[in-house]
């Protein structure tokens, strides 16, 4: 079921108070119009009624998509910092729901999930369109920290993050985007061969792939926003 409430958001422009249905839970399999709003970048979309200002929602929501086989808890980009903490949480809340801790039934369930943690609707869409183009989100991240060596004037820094955005028979499509705006920056192909050169080599990228996925927040940004699991 997918679950909503109704909440007021302001605009910033014209301080109007508008009520909207904010998502606490989606489930794809049963809307899959929500699935299709995510990928497009329109869910949670509001205009002010007053000024017609563009605004969005940010993510406080799980996700779950059992014929993509994805479980994910998004939240605002903001908490970004927490992920330690939050990490614990989710997987917390997983084992209750689909996990060690649920029937047996919800267990069979959830063994085909991947649970994920993300910040941010530009990495919540990124999760599910890996899923749905059938592509492994750890080796894309290898393959992000693999760019960013290649990318000499990368604009690397807090709030900016590197998302796919498209795939065909021979590139992936990315974008270095503002995470709170959702303002593209730059775009950019990359060859897939850059990416069958990780999965042919993967011994060589182990410990970074142990870090990836130490937690479900996989995202190469862990790899630079503290000290990380090991020392916490």
């Amino acid at each position: 079921m997918s679950l909503f409430e109704t909440t007021s958001i302001q605009c910033p422009v014209c301080d109007t108070i508008t009520d909207f249905q904010a998502a606490g839970s989606v489930n794809a399999d049963r809307r899959p119009d929500l699935r299709e709003a995510i990928l497009d970048n329109t869910f949670q979309n509001v205009t002010c009624p007053s000024c017609n200002e563009a605004m969005r929602l940010e993510p406080v929501v799980n996700y779950l998509d059992v014929e993509l086989g994805l479980w994910l808890a998004a939240y605002p980009p903001r908490q970004i910092g927490d992920y330690l903490k939050l990490e614990d949480e989710v997987q917390a809340l997983f084992d209750e729901s689909y996990g060690s801790a649920s029937s047996a039934s919800a267990q069979d369930v959830g063994a085909g999930l991947q649970p994920r943690l993300t910040f941010g609707w530009p990495a919540t869409r990124e999760k599910l369109f890996l899923r749905k183009e059938g592509l492994d989100d750890v080796v894309i991240e290898m393959l992000k920290l693999d760019l960013l060596r290649r990318l000499p004037e990368a604009p690397l820094r807090p709030g900016v993050e590197l998302r796919v955005t498209s795939v065909t028979e021979t590139a992936l499509g990315f974008v270095w985007i503002e995470t709170a705006s959702e303002e593209i920056l730059q775009a950019f192909e990359c060859n897939k061969a850059l990416l069958a050169e990780i999965e042919g080599n993967l011994d060589a990228w182990a410990e970074v792939r142990g870090g990836l996925t130490q937690g479900l927040f996989v995202d190469m940004q862990k790899m630079y926003l503290g000290e990380g699991r090991n020392a916490a």
